[in-house]
């Protein structure tokens, strides 16, 4: 059992660091996860909504419209909905990654607890997850902004060619439940990046002026 004039004094500045990190890393890694997963679960639901709508909604019978033109409603796609899928993916791709970098950044206040100062990680290496960790959040926002602008303009175009108090018989004109999952999945996942890159650059800002006043 050691003495407390065996035990090393902790050093306020290396706790305060520890404690920051720890709570910014866990922060964002909590936060990246929720708004990833809404932003999954809502393009699953983009994905699959038009097969499933399919499968449990028979073709309507309607007085002086051809079925076929009944069977191309239902069967209809949103032109142009398809891009903003594949931003929104490639933007959850990142997302990832950038889960992985606030992990990264628990690990090393982890590792800053350890009494040994040979295991603590060199502040360079951390301020080098930060600058890769801003960069990332920051190609992840554009990504998403590219799929959500497009989403958008999908909705523009659609909401625009609506005539009022006329029934819709061309599917291309109608807003579909796909429309609107596909432009919440790119806001959340601006959300999410935002957070991360937020939380990166004002760690940085944060170690960086406390070098320069040490």
């Amino acid at each position: 059992m050691q003495t407390p004039s065996e035990v090393s004094p902790v050093n306020p500045k290396l706790e305060r660091t520890v404690n920051i990190l720890s709570t910014l890393g866990w922060a964002s890694l909590s936060l990246q996860l929720g708004l990833g997963a809404a932003s999954s679960l809502m393009l699953i639901f983009a994905v699959f909504s038009r097969n499933f709508s399919q499968a449990i909604t028979p073709t309507p019978v309607v007085q002086g419209v051809p079925s076929t033109a009944l069977t191309d409603f239902n069967q209809a796609t949103t032109p142009g909905s398809g891009i903003s899928v594949f931003w929104a993916v490639c933007g959850i791709v990142t997302l990832l990654f950038s889960t992985y970098l606030a992990f990264r950044l628990t690990l090393y206040a982890r590792r800053l607890r350890v009494s040994s100062p040979e295991l603590h990680p060199k502040k360079a290496e951390l301020m080098q997850l930060l600058r890769i960790s801003t960069i990332t959040g920051l190609v992840g926002m554009l990504l998403f902004i590219i799929g959500g602008g497009v989403s958008l303009s999908i909705l523009l175009a659609k909401s625009i060619a609506q005539p009022q108090g006329v029934a819709i018989y061309d599917p291309n004109r109608i807003i579909r439940p796909l429309d609107i999952f596909v432009a919440s999945a790119n806001m959340s996942g601006i959300a999410a990046h935002f957070i991360g890159a937020v939380a990166s650059l004002g760690l940085f800002n944060w170690l960086h002026r406390s070098d320069a006043k040490s």
